[in-house]
C-alpha cells in the first residue's frame, strides 16, 4: 500500500501534468480558429479553381493528346502516394487514422498488382510506417510551419512535376484529414494526377447552375495552352487546401485530446484524494488505538 508521501507526491505530478494539458488545449484552441479560417477561405477557390480546369477540359476531344496533369500517362501502374501527417504528437487519433489509411491503401494496390511508391508530408507519419515502407518511401518533404503559405507548397508541386516528367509514376493522389469540426475531422483520398475522369468528361458547365449555361465559349488562347497553365496552379492550389484542412484537423484533434487529458487528470486527482484522505484517517485511528490499548495496559 502507497504511503502518504508517495500518494501527496503522486497528486502533486499529476496536478502539474493537469496544468500542461489545459495550457496545450488554450494554445490549440487558438491556433484552431487561425487555421479554420484558412482552411475554409482556400475551400472556395480550390472548388472554383476545379470547374474551371474542368471546363476546359471537358472541351477537348475525347483520345486527343494532352497534358499529363490532365490525361496521365495513359497506364495504371506505378501509384505516388503524398502522404500529409503532423510534425507533432498529442493530437489524440489524428495521424494514426491517416496512417491506418495509408496502410490499408498501399495494401490494397499492392494486392492489385501495382506499384506503389511513397512521398510524406510531415514527421509523425514518416516515423510510423517508413520501417514498414522502407523499399517504398522516395522523401520526405519539409513545409510544415506555423504560418504556411502557397510558396512552401511549390517545393511539393515541383517534386511532383518533376518526377512526373520522369515518368517515376502513373497515378498520383494525397491523403489528408479534411476539417469538419473541432471533434470530428475526416481521412480523404483526393486524386491529382491525372484529374478523375469524372471530374472533367460529360456535360460540365464554367458556371455553377448548368440550368442557366447554354452556350457554347469560345477560348482565347487554345484549351490546351490555357490548361497548360492552369494545371500546375490547380495542382498546388488542392496541395494547399489539403495541407490547410489538415492543420485545421490537426489543431481540432489536439484541443480536444488536451481537454479529455484534462478531464481525465481531474478525475485521478479526486480518486487520489480519496485514497490520501482513507489513508490519513486510517493511520489515524491505528495510533489512537495504539495509545488506547498502551493506556489500558497501564
Amino acid at each position: 500500500m502507497p504511503s502518504l508521501k508517495d500518494l501527496k507526491n503522486r497528486i502533486k505530478s499529476v496536478k502539474n501534468t493537469q496544468k500542461i494539458t489545459k495550457a496545450m488545449k488554450v494554445v490549440a484552441a487558438a491556433k484552431l480558429k487561425r487555421a479554420r479560417e484558412q482552411a475554409e477561405n482556400a475551400r472556395p477557390y480550390a472548388e472554383a479553381m476545379e470547374r474551371m480546369v474542368a471546363s476546359l477540359a471537358s472541351s477537348i476531344p475525347e483520345g486527343a493528346h494532352g497534358p499529363k496533369l490532365l490525361f496521365g500517362t495513359g497506364k495504371n501502374h506505378t501509384h505516388l502516394l503524398i502522404i500529409a501527417t503532423s510534425d507533432r504528437g498529442l493530437c489524440g487519433g489524428f495521424n494514426g487514422n491517416l496512417v491506418r489509411a495509408t496502410r490499408r491503401h498501399v495494401h490494397k494496390l499492392q494486392a492489385d498488382g501495382k506499384k506503389v511508391k511513397l512521398l510524406f508530408i510531415g514527421r509523425k507519419g514518416y516515423e510510423q510506417l517508413q520501417a514498414e515502407f522502407r523499399e517504398l518511401t522516395i522523401g520526405k518533404l519539409d513545409v510544415l510551419k506555423k504560418k504556411m503559405t502557397y510558396g512552401d507548397v511549390e517545393i511539393v508541386v515541383a517534386e511532383v512535376l518533376k518526377r512526373l516528367e520522369a515518368g517515376e509514376f502513373d497515378v498520383c493522389a494525397v491523403v489528408y484529414s479534411k476539417f469538419k469540426s473541432a471533434i470530428s475531422q475526416e481521412v480523404t483520398w483526393q486524386q491529382l494526377v491525372p484529374l478523375s475522369p469524372a471530374e472533367w468528361r460529360g456535360p460540365v458547365s464554367s458556371v455553377p447552375d448548368p440550368a442557366t449555361s447554354a452556350g457554347v465559349y469560345e477560348y482565347e488562347p487554345e484549351e490546351e495552352e490555357i490548361l497548360a497553365d492552369l494545371l500546375p496552379k490547380n495542382l498546388g492550389v488542392q496541395l494547399y487546401k489539403a495541407l490547410l484542412e489538415n492543420s485545421a484537423s490537426e489543431q481540432g484533434a489536439r484541443m480536444t485530446a488536451m481537454d479529455n487529458a484534462t478531464r481525465n487528470a481531474g478525475d485521478m486527482i479526486k480518486r487520489l484524494n480519496l485514497k490520501y484522505n482513507r489513508t490519513r484517517q486510517a493511520a489515524i485511528t491505528k495510533e489512537l488505538i495504539e495509545i488506547i490499548s498502551g493506556a489500558e495496559a497501564v
